[in-house]
């Protein structure tokens, strides 16, 4: 089992950059692939992007591509979203999360644990 606890969320100016950060908890940290979602209010989560467990391989979703980088450092057990250029439209609570498998990387479904989130404001 794994714990994830973001941050680094908070608000910010369109334009501007925000770093969110996802530390998890236990030894096997790099064995999972490890995803950011982002939920905006009255709006169901959606996929950012993900990255394979030796970070070799990124995958974002249209809305952020070009914007956003996914990194990770597995001996410090975390895992990071570099967002640029942000826009309104990005303001939402963002959850990184934990998957055993990367088959299904862009589901919701297909991650086995989830941090809390942390909320990302946008102002124009």
């Amino acid at each position: 089992q794994v714990q994830l606890v973001e941050s680094g969320g908070g608000s910010v100016q369109a334009g501007g950059s925000l770093r969110l950060s996802c530390a998890a908890s236990g030894r096997t940290f790099s064995s999972y692939f490890m995803g950011w979602f982002r939920q905006a209010p009255g709006k169901e989560r959606e996929f950012v992007g993900t990255i394979s467990r030796g970070g070799i391989s990124t995958y974002y979703a249209d809305s952020v591509k070009g914007r956003a980088t996914i990194s990770r450092d597995n001996a410090k057990n975390t895992v990071y979203l570099q967002m640029n250029s942000l826009k309104p439209e990005d303001t939402a609570v963002y959850t990184c999360a934990a998957a055993y498998s990367g088959d299904r990387y862009y589901s919701v479904e297909g991650y086995n644990y989830w941090g809390q989130g942390t909320q990302v404001t946008v102002s124009s």
